[in-house]
């Protein structure tokens, strides 16, 4: 399966899954750090690999927002919830958007998507180029190799009375690339039972090469570890 077409079945139902997870907490500590850390005067706020726009719910109250991501489902699902945010579906390694913004987001991992540092250090370069003097870049990492735990086996259930969503996964691990084959059954009322798998595989790169990579782009870098929501590690660059 292409990165373009992963969560083409799930993405009418990628909210339900995720359902606990915090989305507005997430974002409330991704305000106070902008707060912080910012130092252009604007507003503007890209988020990449936006998804369905979860975040977006409770940035946008504050920011003007622009969401872009590789899969077309999931733009769809983000632009029927937010029809006043700007939407792109587009590549975050091919982004060129034409403007820059005074913050960007890259959170849920997605950056890990990115499996060969040669893609990783253009993408990165992509999030500087579009990115104001004084403005920041937060992205959450994948998880360390060293604390990986290939083989373990994993479910998420998501029920109400008309539809059940049960996701069963292990995961291995080649070389660098944590890879999960992700089996989801899916019931819902009238209809026979659907079962779809989603692969995915993610880089495991080191913090230390993200943030190279940020320096190398004139994002001065700060690890901030120490709230659990963002337990992977959170990137924070600000642009010289």
């Amino acid at each position: 399966m292409t990165d373009a077409n992963k969560y083409k079945i799930l993405a009418k139902y990628y909210d339900k899954v995720y359902e606990l997870k915090d989305y507005e907490g997430e974002s409330e500590i991704l305000k106070q750090l902008i707060k912080q850390y910012k130092k252009s005067d604007g507003k503007e706020l890209l988020d990449i690999a936006c998804g369905t726009g979860a975040h977006l719910t409770y940035l946008k109250k504050i920011f003007t927002c622009t969401g872009t991501d590789l899969n077309v489902e999931m733009i769809d699902v983000a632009k029927k919830k937010h029809p006043e945010v700007h939407f792109e579906v587009a590549d975050m390694s091919e982004l060129n958007l034409g403007k820059k913004f005074d913050v960007i987001t890259c959170l849920f991992s997605s950056i890990a998507y990115i499996i060969s540092k040669e893609r990783l250090s253009k993408t990165i370069k992509v999030f500087a180029d579009h990115l104001k003097p004084g403005g920041i870049v937060l992205i959450e990492q994948w998880l360390d190799k060293a604390i990986f735990r290939a083989g373990e086996p994993h479910i998420t259930t998501y029920k109400n009375d008309d539809l059940i969503i049960t996701r069963v996964n292990t995961s291995e691990v080649k070389g660098e690339i944590s890879i999960f084959d992700m089996h989801y059954l899916v019931a819902e009322r009238g209809k026979a039972v659907n079962h779809f798998v989603e692969h995915h595989e993610l880089a495991m790169y080191p913090t230390e090469l993200l943030q190279s990579l940020m320096v190398e782009n004139n994002l001065v870098t700060t690890i901030f570890q120490d709230d659990p929501k963002f337990d992977r590690g959170l990137l924070i660059g600000v642009k010289k």
